[in-house]
């Protein structure tokens, strides 16, 4: 049974090696496989095709009101394919999208959805394509159950559905449906019990749309995963989260529906940090180191209640009795001594930055100008005495500027060039006077006798 087939070998190879000797180009093989580009019609052909694009469009839509769906959509992607360029096109791929939506097929309506905001996104259905696709993420993430291959209804994965998520948020980033697919992206995360993943997530609703109304819960939520964390873990960083979280949910959003529950958890997440801190100072107590002990007092002292700062104060005040140099040695570390709040003098820190003293602000500010009243006199303005040269009994030399000086006989102490055109005289020599300037010539009158022209040779 295994001869024939050896047989066919030389066949085989003889058909290999005609098909590698073809001059045709490797690439020009698949051209046959690949959709020819449409081009943009002219103004002529795109009216033609309008009205042929429109008369497919009343067709598919008489047969979607008639129930035939199969068909509808046949016709709506033969206007997509025959005519992209027309309006017709849109509102067929718009249709075609909420027909398989209709259908129960999740995955698929939200991607024909995309097709149409990508290839049509200056169509007038763009909204109503936005909110359809996010519509479709909303029913894949509340576990509607979609049909598929096998005839088995099954429902969208937890990454499936925040591919559709992230798909609204890349078509419009600042858009009103923006931080509800970023926010519904955290919540799958956190139903997933993916807690860095989720905190993440929520942090995206704050940072990146903290006017919205899902900011406030974004920031509570993060408290509270953090929260839940702590009471699972003797990890201390999930209680500075929760407390971080639950502060800037208090400060920025006071009035918040939350802010009772923030309080209250940034209650018990001090609480719980200040038991923990006297348990880990009496244990450095134990272990004969005062001055770590005393750090962690202080940290009780700090964020405890009253009946747990009392505690801390006692015990304070015992290793002080015992230990006066380690206590003394805490409270001069920095932001550690917390007995006495008001006797921290901050701004003697190095690493003090806050506002300036009241005498360096001062010399900050800019100059005001006076407004009362007071004996005031501007600066007279006098005009300088002009320089002058020595030599006062000497005539000034045509060309000199400057006056003589009165009572001086002494020569320049640098030469001075004459006038362009007038001789240099010796020194002592008299100076020649000045010719005047000619008089101007008369203009002639009328009465006056014209010139005779010249004759003629």
């Amino acid at each position: 049974m295994k001869a024939p087939a050896v047989s066919r070998l030389p066949y085989f190879f003889a058909v290999a090696a005609f098909t590698c000797q073809i001059s045709t180009p490797a690439h020009a093989l698949f051209d046959f496989f690949k959709k020819s580009q449409k081009q943009a019609p002219t103004v002529s052909e795109r009216q033609s095709q309008e009205a042929a694009a429109s008369a497919l469009l009343a067709e598919g839509r008489a047969a979607q009101s008639d129930g035939n769906s199969g068909k509808a959509i046949n016709l709506f992607e033969s206007i997509i394919k025959q005519y992209p360029f027309t309006n017709a096109a849109a509102d067929a791929s718009f249709d075609r999208a909420v027909l398989i939506r209709n259908s129960g097929k999740l995955q698929d309506a939200s991607d024909a959805f995309q097709q149409m905001i990508t290839d049509y996104r200056q169509s007038p259905r763009f909204s109503d394509a936005l909110q359809q696709q996010f519509e479709v993420a909303e029913e894949a993430k509340g576990g509607k159950k979609q049909r598929t291959m096998l005839m088995v209804p099954m429902k969208v994965g937890p990454q499936g559905v925040i591919d559709m998520y992230k798909r609204v948020i890349s078509n419009a980033p600042y858009g009103k449906l923006a931080p509800l697919a970023q926010f519904a992206i955290a919540e799958v995360h956190q139903d997933q019990g993916e807690k860095n993943e989720a905190v993440a997530a929520y942090q995206a609703v704050v940072d990146n749309y903290p006017q919205s109304s899902q900011a406030t819960e974004a920031q509570f939520r993060i408290g509270s995963i953090s929260n839940i964390a702590a009471k699972r873990t003797e990890d201390n960083s999930n209680l500075t989260a929760t407390r971080d979280a639950m502060t800037t949910l208090l400060a920025t959003d006071p009035a918040s529906n939350r802010a009772d529950e923030a309080s209250a958890i940034l209650s018990q997440v001090n609480e719980a940090e200040a038991a923990q801190s006297l348990e880990i100072g009496r244990f450095y107590e134990n272990q004969g180191k005062p001055k770590a002990a005393a750090i962690y007092y202080n940290e009780a002292l700090k964020f405890g209640s009253a009946e747990s700062s009392d505690k801390a104060r006692e015990l304070l005040s015992a290793l002080a009795r015992s230990y006066p140099e380690a206590v003394l040695d805490t409270k001069d570390q920095p932001a550690q001594d917390y007995t006495v709040p008001a006797a921290v003098d901050l701004r003697s820190r190095d690493d003090y930055a806050g506002p300036p003293a009241p005498e360096l602000a001062r010399l900050s500010q800019k100059p005001k100008m006076r407004t009362e009243g007071d004996a005031f006199v501007p600066i007279p303005i006098q005009e300088p005495t002009l320089p002058t040269r020595p030599g006062g009994n000497a005539t000034a030399a045509p060309g000199m500027l400057l006056p003589p000086a009165d009572g001086a006989d002494k020569p320049p102490l640098l030469p001075v060039p004459p006038a362009p055109g007038i001789p240099t005289q010796p020194p002592g020599a008299a100076v020649p006077p000045v010719p005047a300037p000619p008089a101007p010539a008369e203009a002639p009158t009328a009465d006056a006798p014209k010139p005779a022209a010249d004759a003629k040779p």
